[in-house]
């Protein structure tokens, strides 16, 4: 889908990507083929290059509030979007204030397309791609107002048959890291096969989208513990993989998310803006010190949604892992999220806090995380191989961060004039579903939509299945109190899955009143609604519903 090159040779690589959308501003991305003029609906930005790869960042100001526009693209004044003949309805920007009601579509867990039958048969359609073929023969009044994509939008250490080759061509696969990525260079190949995907690429030009990563974006486990980033920061090939991942993770995925005036007040973005010729420098610099210091860059964001607050955090790369001091965010980043959540709550009829990972698992598998974090603090070396092998690294393992947004949200959903909902937007355990949390006030929620596009095995679903089971729960729950591991200080119980399969999810927010639907790629090639469910006004008793975390008692 890469448009036809303008008489002066610059065409359209990626995008355009619609991502912050304002009252009156928006922000479209591209990356294109050669250094270009780029505009949008007369405004314009010059691209900038990294390691011969070249992107723009165009600001859109002068909106009308609660407006739709139709935009193209032009690169030198030629245009270069949408390509001729596309079969896509018009890209649009949609701003912010139109008293509409707001709906937001998540999920996570993207694999690119391998381009092996079989393979291919095997993960399935992408639910995302069904979406988007589904979205292009509806009114754009009911389009999506944000995309909310939570991780591992690339796979850095599972490549696709045919970037595996393509790597087999450029250096000597054969000695580590393998047929993992290694470099800037590699991950823009990942981004330009995963994100041409034509589907997609008219989605995200028209969907404001909204992006963190997870650990497959830069390596499985990516953070999990003291002992992992010591054997891993070992590795001769790590620093330029790290490097190269945060850098491209900031070009694609980060920039995109902050505010025009947040960008403006942002150190790198500046550095980057004023770099003559290539800003890998700049970027490099960056991400040395992203990864060696917690406080040096915050992924973490906030979105206001005409009534809806999204605050996205970054669970992976800010860890504090020093056991026994062991925290998901660090302290400075913990107290921001606070305030964002908490300031002004009032304001805004609904809550989302989107975290990659889940903070209330299924009861047994958090206390088994619990526990296997205890075990670990006393040394075990054991517990760390475990822990490593299963993937134990979630709120759960990390007990002071799971309390303290408990305690937040305990306290948002408490205070007078609450948010009607307050819910947490998650992804990675290849699996969907509704868990509640038993607090007063405001109805608290964990959601969870995952896989995008990615085979399960079937001994995992079994796993994820039997993982909620009450009397499963209680056994494990009165093991762990044997070896001295507390009981949470919160239960929750599960309202709808465990589903499986390619899906997405969608809310929908109208005053107080909320509602989610699932959807899965099915046999018919469409999506296919798997569950709904009514999210606020549901009456606080839990005691008929689901599986209590506290099972047994």
């Amino acid at each position: 889908m890469d448009t036809p090159p303008s008489p002066a040779g610059a065409r359209l690589l990626l995008g355009p990507l619609l991502r912050h959308v304002g009252e009156t501003t928006a922000t479209v991305w591209v990356q294109t083929s050669r250094p270009a003029q780029v505009e949008v609906l007369g405004c314009r930005a010059s691209t900038f290059t990294v390691r011969e790869q070249h992107y723009a960042l165009v600001e859109v100001s002068g909106l009308e509030p609660g407006s739709a526009m139709s935009y193209q693209v032009h690169l030198d004044e030629q245009l270069a979007w949408p390509p001729p003949g596309s079969p896509w309805p018009d890209s649009r920007i949609r701003t912010r204030g139109s008293g509409a009601p707001v709906r937001v579509v998540f999920g996570s867990c993207r694999r690119a397309k391998p381009d092996d039958p079989r393979s291919a048969a095997a993960v399935g359609a992408d639910a995302l791609d069904l979406y988007a073929d589904r979205m292009a023969t509806t009114a754009p009044r009911d389009w999506p107002d944000v995309l909310l994509l939570l991780g591992d939008q690339v796979y850095a250490d599972d490549p696709t048959p045919q970037t595996r080759r393509w790597m087999d061509s450029r250096r000597d696969t054969t000695v580590a890291p393998g047929h993992e990525v290694v470099d800037f260079t590699e991950y823009v190949h990942l981004y330009l096969e995963s994100w041409s995907d034509p589907q997609l690429r008219w989605l995200m030009s028209t969907v404001p989208t909204a992006m963190i990563f997870d650990d497959h974006d830069v390596r499985d486990d990516w953070n999990t513990s003291a002992a992992w980033r010591a054997r891993i920061t070992a590795q001769p090939w790590w620093s330029e993989r790290i490097s190269g991942a945060l850098a491209s993770y900031w070009v694609y995925q980060h920039i995109g998310n902050l505010s025009p005036q947040q960008r403006d007040a942002d150190p790198t973005w500046r550095a980057v803006a004023d770099a003559r010729g290539d800003a890998w420098p700049v970027l490099r610099k960056m991400a040395d010190a992203a990864d060696g210091d917690l406080g040096a860059i915050w992924w973490s964001f906030r979105w206001d949604i005409d009534g809806v607050r999204l605050i996205v955090l970054d669970t992976r790369s800010g860890r504090r892992l020093t056991e026994g001091r062991r925290a998901i965010l660090d302290d400075d980043e913990f107290a921001w999220a606070e305030r964002a959540v908490s300031e002004d709550a009032h304001q805004a009829a609904h809550v989302l806090v989107g975290s990659s990972l889940p903070w209330l698992l299924a009861p047994a598998i958090h206390d088994v995380q619990s526990a296997n974090a205890a075990a670990c603090a006393r040394g075990s070396a054991l517990g760390e191989r475990i822990r490593q092998a299963l993937d134990l690294e979630h709120w759960a393992a990390f007990d002071d961060s799971f309390h303290r947004l408990a305690t937040l949200l305990r306290r948002v959903a408490a205070a007078p004039h609450a948010p009607a909902t307050i819910s947490v937007l998650s992804g990675d355990v290849h699996h969907s579903y509704v868990a509640r949390a038993d607090v007063e006030g405001s109805a608290v929620y964990q959601l969870v939509s995952s896989p995008v596009h990615h085979r399960v095995p079937r001994y995992a679903t079994v796993a994820m299945r039997v993982a909620w089971w009450g009397p499963l729960a209680a056994a494990v729950r009165s093991v762990v109190r044997r070896f001295g591991v507390a009981d949470p200080t919160l239960s929750w119980r599960l309202l709808r899955g465990p589903v499986f399969g390619n899906a997405v999810a969608a809310l929908t927010f109208s005053d107080r009143s909320a509602e989610l639907i699932f959807e899965r790629s099915g046999p018919s090639g469409q999506l296919e609604p798997i569950s709904r469910i009514e999210l606020a006004g549901l009456s606080n008793d839990l005691s008929k519903t689901g599986s209590n975390s506290k099972a047994g008692e």
